[in-house]
């Protein structure tokens, strides 16, 4: 006998609970109509036989799939090189399987991708979409809404107009930014450079607004463009030692870029932070705490805006829960002082 044969069946917990077929199918498919006291009987008889739901049956019965996708706008090479993402899927993860909800990973090498993606999408496969890392000339969002699917994004969409079906999960990234700043300029450092990351990217623009109030009408030779990367950071870095090779600190826009910096200036013979100090962003603890010196930091709790991005989504599947009772959620940043500055 073949394990799929040996299976305990429908009819086989019908007869012990002493229903009908149809009864049990209404109770382990979700569907209503069907008094207490027999739903604790199929619900004993479920557990007796180990019977595992037919999950094709059950979405006939629910109209969900309990599979959310997660589509990150990024190579692999990237998500799986950057604590980053890990941390936000791990969130992701904890709260969808809380939910017996299944994680769908998709990727985007690149343009063809897309296509793929959207059309997995609209294939009816899964319940919703969270979606981050987008950039400003990514057309995904218009694909996703002709897919008609829910969707929470990571990340302040740069084409979000504050609308309420606009639903996204974020991190003061302007505030943390003017707190880094503010932190450097506040232990007498005058010439404070910038390394951003990928001004298309809303986070990494909102970072340099953020530095720029503080910083007002700077040396445009102190800000140098790069891509949340330490290999890109090191190229940053050694741009700008050679436009200010006087600049006495760095605000980084996040810890990988700040562990490219201190390479290249510890190559330079520079000591961090006796004669320049920096800061980074995330407070990502293996990179942070494992730099040389540890890093100082703006800490945004990345593991916690994963597990909120899926919580607001499963809310919006949640017939209960009103559609506007879900919107755009910021999360605050702290400073973490260590031995950078």
């Amino acid at each position: 006998m073949t394990e799929t044969a040996s299976r305990p069946t429908l009819e086989a917990v019908a007869a012990r609970a002493g229903v009908s077929r149809a009864t049990v199918s209404r109770v382990v498919n979700g569907g209503d109509g069907v008094r207490e006291p027999l739903v604790e009987r199929v619900r004993q008889a479920v557990e007796e036989l180990g019977y595992v739901p037919n999950q094709a049956a059950r979405s006939l019965v629910t109209k969900r799939h309990d599979a959310i996708a997660v589509v990150i706008a990024e190579p692999e090479t990237r998500v799986f090189a950057d604590p980053f993402f890990a941390l936000q899927l791990r969130g992701i993860s904890k709260e969808l399987t809380a939910h017996d909800n299944q994680l769908v990973l998709l990727l985007t090498e690149g343009r063809d991708d897309h296509a793929r993606v959207a059309r997995y999408l609209a294939g009816g496969h899964v319940d919703g979409a969270l979606v981050f890392s987008l950039h400003l000339d990514d057309p995904l969002p218009g694909l996703i809404q002709g897919a008609g699917v829910p969707t929470v994004f990571g990340g302040r969409p740069g084409w979000s107009d504050g609308t309420r079906d606009v639903v996204y999960v974020d991190s003061d990234n302007r505030g943390g930014a003017r707190e880094a700043v503010r932190l450097l300029a506040g232990l007498g450092r005058t010439r404070i450079a910038h390394i951003t990351g990928p001004l298309d990217q809303t986070s990494a623009a909102d970072r340099l607004d953020g530095y720029r109030e503080v910083m007002g009408d700077s040396d445009p030779r102190l800000v140098a463009e790069s891509d949340f990367t330490p290999g890109g950071a090191e190229r940053a870095m050694r741009e700008l030692l050679a436009r200010r090779p006087d600049l006495d600190a760095v605000f980084a826009a996040n810890d990988l870029a700040a562990s490219g910096a201190l390479r290249v200036l510890r190559a330079h013979g520079r000591r961090v932070p006796e004669d320049v100090a920096v800061v980074g962003f995330d407070d990502m603890l293996p990179v942070a705490e494992q730099s040389d010196p540890p890093l100082t930091t703006v800490r945004q709790d990345i593991e916690e805006m994963g597990r909120i991005m899926a919580r607001l989504l499963l809310r919006r599947l949640d017939r209960r829960v009103a559609d506007e009772e879900t919107g755009a959620v910021v999360l605050p940043t702290t400073l973490v002082r260590r031995a950078s500055a």
